[in-house]
């Protein structure tokens, strides 16, 4: 390869000053890996370095000699070039090879999308193909062949440290607002792919969007891909929950000047959060894939991802339709993986469930399953009875209308109503009924043994004329 794509006399010299001074690695090995330097030797020295911290052995030559006792680099000419001179600041010659490191992977990906480009593969597979690529280098996030039985258990030990340290015994992952579910679920953890499905009215959006409220209170960005309703229909939906106005009052602008004040500074709270909405049509899973690593690699602190809903995602291909769900179910777990951070899809479920007596879904239900329920770390149903409820006695009303009789309905719709969070599948936990309640006027869900969760916490301010609404981002 051209010298321009490496450095062997920085090589030595960063290595040298390792073993000159030992306590210095652990910087090191935290910008670096054994990709970042380009002789073969060189790589291997700093992977047994690896090895010896892992181990907690010192980091000495005699041990590193050790391991390549009898084997290729078994020569003192090998390790007469580690005594260079050691570097009083090695920071600067760090960076150096980091970025030789990174024109050579450039160069290495620059030849395989050009041989992509050849196969018989659509445009949009070699873009993404190349992006995939590309968000690899720019986080730093390729990944090793294997991870040996030493680091995992030095990794696992500090992720139970990190777990007592947070003196939590219920959540692992990310809040989910609702204590009975948090108990079951331990939270959404990163990189787990959370389906939430349900038949259509039953309250899934908001369910979402009250997900997502919990996760700016708690000062993480969320990501929504809105395919069914533009961004201000759910600003007015997280609004009517956020300060206990009706909807239906928020959608009319029939507001009283004190509901005006609570109007404005949930505004000003939504304003100054993270949530970043794309409500274009037609996305696709390159299309998602690309702007969700943009916004993550630009906002660090993005904690949640929601698309709504899963079926009406177009794809690339010309597949049949339960293949191109199931591709882009596994595409989202990769990407939850890739990127390290929930994600949760919405999704509808077949209208066989409603011939059945009882109309609880099961996993059978999920719409154009295909792998979903492999892929799918948590599979929540989202479930009302009063909806059916409702139907039922809204049918045998027409029905004796139509007959020329009179009917007389026992059942009375309720302001807040009975409300099912049945976890369907939970590979890290058990599965179960939450029970919730869900207000419909305010489209919140809260939980059941605690009634309001988070009432209206707005202060009085001046009437609707002296207010300034912030622009919302998103």
């Amino acid at each position: 390869m051209d010298a321009n794509f490496y450095n062997l006399n920085i090589e030595r010299a960063v290595l040298s000053s390792i073993l000159y001074d030992p306590v210095i690695f652990d910087d090191i090995a935290s910008s670096m890996g054994e990709d970042d330097f380009y002789h073969p030797f060189h790589k291997a020295v700093f992977t047994t370095m690896e090895h010896l911290s892992a181990s907690t052995l010192p980091i000495e030559e005699e041990f590193i000699r050790q391991k390549y006792k009898g084997g290729e680099f078994d020569s003192d000419s090998y390790f007469e070039v580690l005594s260079t001179t050691p570097l009083p600041n090695v920071k600067p010659y760090m960076e150096e090879l980091r970025e030789l490191s990174l024109k050579r992977k450039l160069f290495s990906y620059s030849n395989e999308i050009k041989a992509e480009c050849m196969e018989q593969k659509s445009p949009y597979e070699v873009i993404d193909s190349a992006e995939t690529k590309l968000f690899k280098i720019a986080t730093a996030s390729d990944s090793k062949d294997f991870r040996d039985s030493v680091e995992i258990a030095k990794s696992t030990l500090d992720y139970i440290k990190d777990m007592k340290q947070r003196g939590d015994n219920l959540l692992v992952g990310l809040d989910t607002g609702f204590y009975e579910l948090n108990k079951k679920t331990a939270g959404f953890g990163k990189g787990d792919l959370i389906i939430i499905a349900a038949r259509p009215a039953m309250g899934k959006t908001a369910f979402a969007l009250n997900l997502a409220s919990k996760t700016l209170s708690d000062g993480l960005g969320v990501a929504v891909f809105s395919l069914e309703m533009p961004a201000e229909q759910l600003m007015l939906r997280m609004l009517a929950a956020k300060t206990s106005i009706p909807l239906q009052d928020l959608r009319v602008g029939n507001l009283n000047d004190e509901q005006w004040s609570r109007t404005s500074d949930a505004m000003q709270y939504f304003s100054d959060s993270k949530l970043f909405v794309d409500d274009e049509g037609g996305l696709t899973m390159s299309v998602l894939r690309s702007k969700l690593r943009k916004l993550k690699a630009k906002h660090k602190d993005l904690g949640l991802c929601i698309i709504d809903y899963l079926q009406i995602m177009s794809s690339s291909g010309n597949k049949d339709r339960h293949l191109e769900v199931s591709d882009m179910s596994r595409g989202l777990k990769l990407l939850a993986r890739e990127l390290e951070m929930p994600i949760i899809a919405l999704s509808q479920l077949n209208r066989g469930l409603e011939a059945r007596a009882d109309k609880r879904p099961m996993l059978s239900d999920l719409r154009e399953s295909g792998s979903i329920e492999q892929d799918a770390d948590q599979i929540l149903f989202v479930y009302r009875d009063d909806v059916y409820r409702a139907r039922e006695e809204k049918e045998k009303e027409m029905k004796a209308k139509a007959e020329g009789k009179e009917y007389k309905s026992n059942f009375e719709e309720k302001p807040e109503e009975a409300a099912e969070v049945i976890i369907g599948k939970n590979r890290n936990g058990p599965t179960g009924i939450v029970s919730l309640v869900f207000h419909k006027r305010f489209t919140r869900f809260e939980n059941a043994d605690t009634g309001f969760s988070e009432r209206v916490f707005i202060d009085t301010k001046p009437p609707m004329e002296n207010i300034e609404f912030a622009h919302i981002k998103l």
